[in-house]
């Protein structure tokens, strides 16, 4: 229920944000010299004519219905354009999840153990860095960097019509078609790259704050001095007892991610929902803000509830007071 009340309250926030940005979108969409009239008929026949309070009365049906709309813009349905941009989104944000939690727990771990030397002050150094630059700006670097790297799309455009669904890179590793694999990667690494930042700057972080906590507990020097090598006394003990604040930082950071996917889409002319969403909001295309909102409320607590159940399973505490 809480769940369900959390994207209600974020469905209605926006629905009533991008009534109150200034402008008009039926002169967005005919120009600024269109015949009053036409606009004034766009308007009402949108009924965005009529009180903000009164169109948020349709809202509950509408979503009940299934029905996000039609793009003022361009005529076409809102739920099958979300349909085709949420993939490459999703991938996206896989492919970043998959570089930042590996990356930022073991510079965490790294900092930890090797406290005060050189790789602490390494890892620290690039965790700061990455928390301070924006997206954005990291992105036209890489951009700048790599020149021999793709830097927008998804494949190479004589590929795209050798795929039958929007997943690309799923599709030809489990296909087989390694060569389009190879170019779906390609495209990928700049943008999940610059996305995997932040996350793996802030996981890194929380890491070390806990692996230093862990690390100085009794039963820990009690295994050193039975002799356990650094690798079981790290793997075995010290990172599972220090797991929880990192996944809670590492869920929090999933979800981050969205946000993130906004930014990073359109640096890098990435075709996912986050460059959808900002092509409509300059649009001001309301029924497309809406649904974007919608499925980015629906991504959010979704990793939450995940995020919950992974506590349930990494700390028994939790299970006992359940």
């Amino acid at each position: 229920m809480q769940s369900l009340a959390t994207v209600m309250v974020a469905v209605v926030l926006i629905f009533i944000s991008i009534r109150l940005l200034p402008g008009n979108p039926a002169l967005a969409r005919f120009g600024q010299h269109a015949v009053p009239e036409r606009v004034t008929d766009a308007m009402a026949g949108q009924g965005w004519d009529r009180p903000i309070l009164v169109q948020l009365m349709d809202l509950p049906g509408e979503l009940l219905r299934g029905d996000l709309g039609v793009s003022f813009f361009h005529g076409d349905s809102v739920a099958e354009r979300l349909m085709e941009t949420i993939p490459a989104t999703l991938e996206l944000s896989l492919a970043a999840i998959v570089v930042a939690i590996p990356l930022g727990i073991f510079a965490g771990v790294a900092s930890a153990l090797w406290r005060g030397g050189w790789p602490d002050y390494v890892a620290m150094t690039l965790a700061l860095v990455g928390v301070s630059v924006p997206v954005f700006f990291l992105g036209i670097c890489l951009m700048t960097i790599f020149t021999h790297m793709p830097t927008s799309g998804r494949v190479a455009p004589t590929m795209i019509s050798q795929f039958r669904t929007d997943f690309f890179l799923f599709e030809a590793i489990f296909t087989g078609r390694f060569a389009l694999a190879m170019d779906a990667l390609r495209h990928l690494l700049l943008p999940a790259t610059a996305l995997a930042t932040i996350p793996a700057a802030v996981i890194s972080r929380i890491t070390r704050s806990s692996m230093l906590e862990v690390l100085s507990s009794d039963y820990l020097r009690t295994a050193k001095a039975k002799g356990a090598s650094l690798w079981r006394i790290v793997w075995r003990h010290a990172l599972p007892n220090a797991s929880v604040p990192i996944v809670n930082i590492a869920g929090f950071q999933v979800g981050m991610l969205l946000s993130g996917a906004v930014l990073t889409e359109t640096v890098f002319n990435w075709p996912g929902l986050g460059r959808y969403l900002v092509t409509a909001v300059r649009e001001q295309d309301y029924a497309v803000v809406q649904g974007g909102a919608l499925v980015i409320a629906v991504m959010f607590v979704t990793a939450n509830l995940l995020l919950d159940l992974t506590y349930l399973w990494l700390d028994p505490r939790i299970r006992t007071e359940a």
